[in-house]
């Protein structure tokens, strides 16, 4: 388990290197369109529409990061004050939700970056194929999905931890003649 952390851990690492460089790009975009406007009144086409590809491949790039790190918001108030076993519980019951939503919805955004594909979707001012940007974004997500199951196989062994199954199995009493000196049981 602790292996498969670290792959997840790593993926997404490498995947916010990667919505780091999309951003900057973003800011380099928008310096850039905004010096060549003033300057030589030659603003870049399409400026907005590679913002907004480019700021949805980021941000759906740094889900995953975000996810392994706890960086979301979350209202804990009430779980906070409850056992650490009911806090995995919690965990485990909102994970499972989480991936009930996220799975699909990444498996559709494939399904859907690829019917683009076929299509020729392009945008309408800079004419790029949107399917990269879709596919890229449903990458993100997939890693988000990663980071959500691995959070939740944690959650589950955590609320689990703590469980016996000791009243379930037949324990043979120590103190019973028979069961405890192995020369009468062969009698």
């Amino acid at each position: 388990m602790d292996i498969s952390i670290k792959w997840v851990k790593e993926i997404s690492k490498g995947l916010d290197k990667l919505a780091g460089l999309c951003f900057f790009a973003v800011m380099l975009l928008v310096v850039s369109n905004i010096l060549l406007r003033a300057l030589f009144s030659r603003p870049i086409l399409g400026t907005y529409e590679l913002v907004g590809l480019l700021s949805a491949i980021g941000i759906s790039l740094a889900l995953a990061h975000c996810a392994f790190q706890g960086g979301h918001i979350a209202v804990d108030i009430v779980v906070n004050r409850l056992s650490t076993k009911w806090q995995a519980v919690i965990n485990a019951v909102t994970g499972f939700i989480a991936l009930c939503f996220w799975l699909p919805a990444t498996w559709y955004l494939f399904k859907y970056a690829h019917l683009m594909m076929v299509k020729g979707l392009v945008s309408s001012t800079a004419q790029i194929p949107v399917y990269p940007v879709i596919y890229l974004t449903a990458l993100g997500l997939a890693a988000f999905c990663l980071v959500l199951f691995v959070k939740f196989t944690v959650a589950v062994r955590n609320a689990l931890a703590d469980i016996s199954l000791a009243p379930y199995v037949w324990q043979p009493e120590l103190s019973d003649p028979v069961l405890s000196d192995p020369v009468k049981k062969a009698s």
